[in-house]
């Protein structure tokens, strides 16, 4: 089969609009650099939890902290949560800790968990957990969004979108 000239341009046009769609696709969804002091008013940060008790962030300096920012209104945070409340129970043994922070009304969150209990803590953490995303590299503060700290309190992973069993698999060799 002979591809005419137009045929073949319209080919290559087609071809570079797409590599070039990847491209503007991949620089959107990689997280941007912490902001300065985000992960210092990080370990500041208290919220309200689902039932009015003080989430306080600062307890859970020390260990290795998987933190997710997500919203009920948002299918992959609600697909994914799952599956971290399974890592949550395997591997809290192992010295892991998982905190939902919730970027959306609290009593949508409390209406969600009651019909998905989570075994991890939940914060609400409302707009403010959007600019607390942002700081510690959501550019556009898209959920879901997660962050993992270690040890020491600093930032190690960070991933927007939807994580994966890999993703978690990784993440639990810090320990």
């Amino acid at each position: 089969m002979k591809l005419d000239r137009r045929t073949f341009l319209m080919t290559g046009v087609a071809a570079a609009a797409g590599a070039a769609g990847v491209g503007v696709a991949w620089w959107r969804y990689q997280p941007n650099p912490v902001a300065t002091d985000a992960e210092a008013a990080f370990w500041v940060s208290q919220f309200e939890g689902p039932q009015g008790e003080v989430v306080d962030l600062a307890s859970w300096r020390g260990k290795p902290l998987l933190v997710n920012f997500w919203a009920t209104w948002c299918p992959p945070c609600v697909e994914e949560l799952p599956m971290l409340n399974a890592f949550y129970r395997t591997h809290a043994p192992k010295g892991w800790q998982v905190l939902g922070l919730a970027v959306d009304q609290p009593s949508a969150v409390r209406n969600f968990l009651q019909k998905l209990p989570l075994d991890f803590p939940v914060g609400m953490a409302g707009l403010a957990g959007t600019q607390l995303s942002r700081d510690l590299g959501n550019p556009t503060g898209g959920l879901p969004y997660t962050v993992v700290m270690g040890v020491a309190g600093t930032v190690l992973h960070r991933k927007i979108g939807k994580v994966s069993e890999a993703d978690l698999a990784q993440w639990a060799q810090l320990v």
